[in-house]
């Protein structure tokens, strides 16, 4: 569809498009409450989807940087220090007793341990990281394929989503942070389990002991403090049905850059 499309009218359509995003993402934390909202957030996520879909090849990459352009300071972004007792205790051992469950729709359900994963073939990636609240910051990253992990566990055909699950509690603790993902995206080249930072152990700041990082879409995307991987046919019935944390406050699901 997007080679009968002009560059002209594309230009147009992707300023439309991120331009609506921006205005919902910028005021969803005093907007997305108000029931008056909720229609006009679905259709912006539907919206989004659509013209990502045009638009963007199933091929498309992130940019990739080198070594001269990694920032001296890589911001974190979000939780920073999970408030939980059992994940603290897995990182004051040094996280030698953490294991990541993957399992759901697949034929053999595994745990990995961090050595496991360590032991995998792995990608390094410099990209640069998007964050809602409008920074950038380019980073280097380690670790497996998603798709590497995802092979050993074999996924059955009617799995259509990869649910992250993670260790950082949220709203005083009644809530973890989770996220979701397609499997086009789960497969993607760039889509990967990091476990470092800049050639040095994932600290906990950037979601130790392992973190989903994507070449596409924005930081709230890429879940930290990984715990557990499940494969589903549809994340509805997770949260508040609309696939992750941010998205049940009124954020775009795709969340494409």
């Amino acid at each position: 569809m997007s080679d009968l499309i002009s560059p002209r009218r594309r230009r147009l359509i992707l300023g439309l498009g991120a331009g609506a995003g921006s205005l919902l993402l910028g005021g969803c934390d005093r907007l997305s409450n108000l029931p008056q909202t909720q229609g006009v957030l679905s259709s912006a996520q539907w919206w989004t989807r659509a013209v990502q879909d045009a638009l963007v090849s199933r091929d498309a990459v992130a940019p990739e940087f080198s070594r001269a352009d990694i920032a001296p300071v890589f911001r974190a972004n979000g939780t920073t220090h999970p408030d939980n007792p059992g994940y603290q205790a897995l990182a004051r051992d040094g996280f030698r007793d953490w294991r990541l469950r993957v399992d759901g729709l697949v034929e053999s359900p595994q745990s990995f341990s961090l050595d496991a994963l360590r032991a995998m073939p792995a990608q390094t990636q410099i990209t640069r990281h998007d964050c809602v609240e409008g920074w950038s910051c380019i980073g280097q990253w380690t670790g497996p394929l998603l798709r590497d992990v995802l092979a050993r566990v074999v996924p059955k055909p009617s799995a259509r989503y990869v649910m992250f699950f993670c260790a950082d509690p949220m709203d005083e603790g009644s809530d973890y942070y989770y996220e979701s993902i397609d499997m086009r995206t789960a497969v993607h080249p760039q889509t990967l389990l990091a476990y470092a930072l800049n050639g040095e152990t994932l600290p906990m700041a950037y979601g130790a002991p392992l973190r989903l990082r994507l070449g596409l879409q924005l930081g709230y995307k890429m879940a930290k403090y990984l715990m557990h991987v499940q494969l589903v046919s549809s994340y509805r019935p997770f949260g508040h049905g609309n696939g992750g944390y941010w998205e049940d406050q009124g954020y775009t699901w795709y969340a494409g850059i």
